[in-house]
């Protein structure tokens, strides 16, 4: 294959990757807005994906830049290791859509990325300063989301504890609007640079660019594949985020996406690849845990965070094993 076609073949698998995450991650955006009745999943979806395209355009790209050469080391970084990496990203995805587990995209692609490099040039490749934050946020991010969606729907519990329920249920109804738009932009302004980053790899490393600055038709192409992608829904794990972890009403839906997005829009100010998945599933943990702790399905809770623990690795052994079959076609 020549260079153009191999750069070519990456652009395909990382936009077909960011529209994968945009269905797979679609329950993070919408589940809680859908769960409480306040959209219906036609339109939740359109207004999800309008402001994860917003998002991924106009928000800089800090995270796209700790992704692309924060992770492993670019000397390591190849053709073969972007599409092996792209790869273990896009069928760890598929499966856990299948199993209906909210498992993070972020963390599939981080992983298969490095699995691909470590399976060509060892464990060496691995850059400690960008994975420690990116580690610590597996546990941080969801805990800040559990206690943030704590806290305000506690406030929100004190605030309107003299309201007539009708007219607080009325109220949140039109603010879980604003609330959904800003966990939409939140999303996309962090997970639609994690495959701007890879892309601007793969053009760093085929010298089609002469620095690593992610060009802005990357950044379009991105967040277009991650829009559509929502467009499509994913309704096996919006069920799993919006009703089998906990029963979400209006108060409680705004809680958890003010919650998430506050939590979000730090993390990516900082330029951390944190979760989507991990911080909206914390956040709804936290305000279903209010009232009662029964109030929260504890064993699919569990089930959820083993399959945060796994993806990583997952895809980091299928990413190295699609890195050793792609050295029959790519040299």
């Amino acid at each position: 294959m020549s260079s153009l076609h191999i750069v070519l073949a990456i652009l395909v698998a990382a936009f077909a990757f960011d529209f994968i995450n945009g269905f797979h991650d679609a329950a993070n955006s919408i589940a809680t807005v859908v769960s409480t009745r306040v959209l219906t999943p036609g339109v939740a979806v359109v207004w999800a994906a309008f402001f994860n395209f917003a998002a991924a355009v106009l928000f800089g790209t800090a995270v796209a830049t700790t992704v692309g050469k924060g992770m492993v080391e670019l000397s390591a970084v190849d053709e073969r290791v972007i599409i092996g990496g792209l790869a273990g990203a896009i069928v760890w995805d598929l499966l856990t859509w299948w199993w209906a587990l909210p498992t993070s995209s972020s963390h599939a692609l981080i992983g298969g990325y490095a699995g691909a490099a470590v399976a060509k040039a060892g464990w060496g490749v691995i850059l400690l300063s960008g994975w420690i934050p990116t580690l610590l946020f597996i546990i941080v991010s969801p805990a800040i989301g559990l206690g943030l969606g704590w806290l305000f729907m506690v406030a929100a519990s004190w605030i309107f504890r003299k309201s007539h329920p009708l007219r607080v249920d009325r109220l949140f109804r039109r603010l879980q609007l604003l609330t959904a738009a800003l966990l939409s932009l939140a999303h996309g302004t962090n997970d639609a640079q994690k495959t701007m980053g890879i892309v601007t790899s793969a053009l760093f490393a085929a010298h089609y660019i002469p620095v690593f600055a992610v060009p802005l038709w990357v950044v379009v192409m991105a967040a277009t594949a991650m829009g559509l992608g929502t467009l499509s829904g994913g309704w096996r794990i919006v069920h799993t985020m919006g009703g089998r972890i906990t029963k979400l009403r209006p108060v409680g839906g705004s809680c958890a996406e003010a919650a998430s997005a506050l939590a979000l829009g730090v993390s990516t100010a900082l330029g951390i690849p944190v979760s989507t998945t991990h911080t909206v599933a914390g956040a709804i943990v936290g305000v279903g845990s209010v009232n009662r702790l029964s109030a929260v399905r504890w064993g699919i809770a569990r089930t959820i965070v083993w399959a945060w623990i796994l993806t990583i690795p997952a895809a980091g052994i299928v990413a190295a094993a699609c890195w050793w079959a792609l050295g029959a076609v790519i040299r």
